[in-house]
């Protein structure tokens, strides 16, 4: 599926936007995954060609499916970002980068099986909502010690910000940026379209951002329209 020059620009700008934004907030790197659930193969080419080298994908099937119309040549590195069954780790190996969601041994086993010495972030559930997904913060540095059992390359924490006004997701923010360095990590995925100035304020080195890249979320329908618009 093609991409037209207008959607590409079009995103193009919001990208710039988006680093704006990441800039006025702090003064250290961060990288912006582009966050493409519910999107088609046309966002991640999209990215591609719009200088966008990390994608996150939230549902197995839907991101497999997908990628058989991916033309980008490199691809952008791809982040699993979304809960994940652990019969589902065996499709996705070789398909995924970083494994952005491991929050039980029993998962990061099964990455280790099938992905030796893989990417994996720990998610830890910061805002309290069972919801969210997430091992607890005091199983963390457990959790660790079996992905290191596991063969695999812990890079760093991910987490899900307190609902509501950004400012409110400010101290879970702080407390996963403490735990990165508590553990010696290097990464810490946190902040989205709507908090990602506090986050980044407080240390995320990693944004996963969708909506302020893509705009609202269409109907199925009309994803296939919006590549050729």
């Amino acid at each position: 599926m093609s991409v037209s020059p207008r959607t590409v620009a079009a995103i193009g700008e919001r990208y710039e936007a988006v680093q704006a934004r990441i800039a006025r907030a702090a003064d250290h790197d961060v990288t912006v995954i582009a966050v493409t659930k519910a999107l088609d193969s046309w966002a991640i080419d999209a990215a591609a060609a719009c200088g966008i080298g990390h994608i996150g994908e939230n549902y197995a099937q839907e991101f497999l499916a997908k990628l058989t119309g991916v033309t980008a040549v490199p691809r952008p590195r791809v982040h699993f970002v979304g809960h994940l069954q652990r019969n589902k780790v065996k499709m996705l190996a070789g398909c995924v980068d970083v494994w952005q969601t491991v929050d039980r041994p029993e998962l990061a086993r099964e990455i280790g099986r099938r992905a030796p010495g893989a990417e994996v972030m720990i998610q830890v559930n910061i805002s309290s909502d069972e919801s969210k997904g997430g091992c607890r913060a005091a199983e963390a540095e457990q959790l660790a010690s079996v992905v290191a059992d596991a063969g695999l390359d812990l890079v760093g924490l991910m987490g899900i910000g307190t609902l509501g006004p950004p400012e409110g997701a400010r101290s879970s923010f702080r407390s996963l940026r403490q735990m990165v360095d508590t553990l010696g990590l290097r990464h810490c995925s946190m902040g989205m379209t709507d908090d990602l100035e506090v986050a980044v304020a407080e240390g995320a080195t990693m944004v996963r951002i969708g909506r302020s890249l893509f705009g609202e979320r269409p109907r199925r329908g009309a994803l296939r329209a919006s590549a050729s618009s």
